[in-house]
């Protein structure tokens, strides 16, 4: 368990936050670019209800993966500002746990719609996962079934190591859709370094060779396409039946009709 590691005392007096997206607000984006912004959220108070008390520790978890966390802050509350729609403390960093943040990875499944929690209530069911030689920096493939990215975020993680030995060992059928119009491309990915292979592709060029998406300006792409994983099959498998689930996946999304995709 995480504690075994942070070995935190007096767990009536600690307090857990876990931090997901909500809304046009990702922390992981936060954590990589604003950290002062993910504390803002970490020391927020809603309408009519404070988050902590003068005095507490407060832990601060960001979802990563479907029930992997990060840690990022262990603070002490100073000062309660009695702000409400706000952030409502001051608030100072307890240097011991600093080698820790954006390191350790737990693993917790949170069922309740309380985001701020009992350190006591908590930390006994939060597994350490991992604690990563550097700071969370996308460095964790997250699952085929979890792959929806943009492509600025491909394009830094296409090389890294866990990605690229994850999308190079497997074909599979792909999604890329346009943010701005909805319109959206299915395609295979069965040569050489499988997906990868495939999309590396369109961060070289934006097109991957597909005349449709030639038509669209490189900037466009950058700013607007998104690219996820519909079905991945073993490197064994004949790429004949990559090519008819791609087709049942362009009818079943009417990709040709209304997307992308030209045949």
């Amino acid at each position: 368990m995480v504690n075994e590691i942070l070995n935190l005392q007096d767990l009536d007096n600690l307090k857990v936050r876990f931090v997901k997206s909500y809304k046009d607000y990702d922390p992981i984006e936060l954590f990589k670019h604003d950290k002062t912004e993910l504390l803002n959220w970490q020391f927020w108070n809603y309408n009519k209800k404070k988050s902590f008390k003068v005095g507490e520790i407060a832990i601060g978890f960001l979802k990563i993966d479907n029930h992997k966390w990060l840690l990022f802050d262990i603070s002490k509350i100073t000062e309660d500002l009695n702000v409400f729609n706000g952030v409502g403390y001051k608030y100072e960093p307890i240097k011991k746990y600093e080698k820790y943040l954006g390191r350790v990875i737990i693993r917790y499944e949170n069922n309740s719609q309380n985001l701020i929690r009992k350190a006591a209530s908590v930390l006994h069911k939060c597994e350490l996962v991992q604690i990563l030689e550097d700071k969370f920096d996308d460095d964790i493939f997250p699952g085929y079934e979890n792959v929806c990215i943009q492509w600025h975020q491909l394009e830094k993680v296409i090389n890294n190591s866990s990605w690229k030995a994850a999308l190079k060992n497997q074909k599979g059928v792909y999604l890329i859709t346009d943010r701005k119009t909805g319109k959206m491309y299915v395609g295979q990915a069965s040569g050489e370094n499988m997906i990868h292979g495939r999309w590396l592709n369109y961060i070289e060029n934006g097109h991957g060779g597909n005349n449709e998406l030639k038509k669209k300006d490189f900037q466009y792409i950058k700013d607007n396409f998104t690219y996820s994983i519909l079905e991945i099959f073993k490197s064994t498998i004949d790429d004949n039946v990559i090519l008819k689930r791609e087709s049942w996946w362009k009818s079943a999304l009417q990709s040709k009709v209304f997307g992308y995709n030209g045949n």
